[in-house]
């Protein structure tokens, strides 16, 4: 990220804004990187056609998502996503006084098609959890696979879990969610076997540093968001398994998997850490086929005896 931003190091307000997620808003740094390249393009293209960026009119961001549109040929969800990322750009710069106004609240991103989240099936999942070994990285990615799926937390919670946050009595966690809250995630016996391993044995060699962090690399680091996702697809790339893997994956089977089993969406709501019921309500479609099979074993005039 760093190189990014030194590439736009003459833009004083784009620097601030970063410090401004990071440590106001605490934001991830994959997050900032992502808001940070989105920004980029958008100054790269106002540069290229003689605009000053502090005196945009709705009518350049027009011709600026025409750009994105027809030459970039981005799709609808990408135009949407760094339609987002100027929108709080510009906020943040009229909250400040170094523009008049956000002019990028008059605009309205494209229609996109709503997706239904990828998620694994727990055999696949199992099939993943055998694939570490007992070495310290294994039992360390082991825990990671397990904590992952055990408390559905977002990668960057989990990145910033320390062992002095851990109640090991109740089998839970205090991890810092998005907007600097806090809540509790609760993990079960099979994270519970692998966090006790790692931490009697593989962390004490990792943890070259004497530092808090659970979750270490090599050098014994913080492990990164990013680290996490190689790893992920280190794993994948072991199994049978043809998808594609991502963290937000195994949150996204935490929550299936819940509501396949009986949860109430509320719960669901609460354990992911959702402010509004709205963002869990996506999880209802993935469980349809599982209701109509609840449906036709249980309920007595489902279907005719032959």
């Amino acid at each position: 990220m760093e190189e990014n931003i030194k590439r736009e190091g003459n833009v004083k307000e784009l620097n601030d804004y970063l410090d401004f997620l990071k440590y106001q808003k605490n934001y991830s740094d994959y997050t900032i990187e992502s808001y940070l390249n989105d920004i980029c393009e958008y100054l790269d293209y106002i540069n290229s056609e003689g605009l000053a960026f502090k005196d945009i009119e709705y009518s350049d961001i027009r011709f600026f998502l025409m750009y994105l549109k027809e030459t970039k040929k981005d799709n609808n969800s990408s135009i949407d996503r760094k339609l987002s990322a100027l929108r709080g750009f510009y906020k943040y710069m009229a909250n400040e006084g170094i523009v008049k106004s956000n002019v990028f609240s008059l605009v309205s991103g494209p229609k996109k098609s709503k997706k239904l989240p990828r998620y694994f099936e727990y055999n696949e999942l199992e099939e993943m959890f055998n694939v570490p070994d007992d070495t310290p990285l294994g039992q360390r990615d082991l825990l990671l696979l397990e904590m992952l799926y055990a408390t559905g937390c977002r990668v960057g919670e989990l990145v910033s879990m320390k062992v002095s946050d851990i109640d090991f009595g109740r089998r839970n966690i205090l991890i810092l969610g998005k907007g600097n809250k806090e809540r509790y995630v609760t993990y079960g016996e099979y994270c519970e076997d692998a966090l006790k391993k790692y931490l009697n044995d593989g962390y004490k060699t990792l943890n070259k540093n004497n530092i808090d962090y659970l979750f270490l690399n090599n050098n014994g680091g913080v492990l990164t968001e990013r680290g996490v996702r190689f790893i992920l697809e280190k794993i994948i790339k072991q199994t049978g398994i043809n998808k594609n893997i991502s963290p937000h994956m195994i949150r996204h089977s935490f929550a299936t998997h819940l509501l396949n089993e009986g949860c109430d969406l509320l719960t669901v709501q609460k354990l992911l850490g959702h402010e509004s019921i709205k963002a869990t309500q996506i999880y209802t479609h993935v469980t349809t086929d599982r209701l109509k099979e609840v449906y036709y074993q249980s309920f007595p005039r489902a279907k005719k005896d032959d």
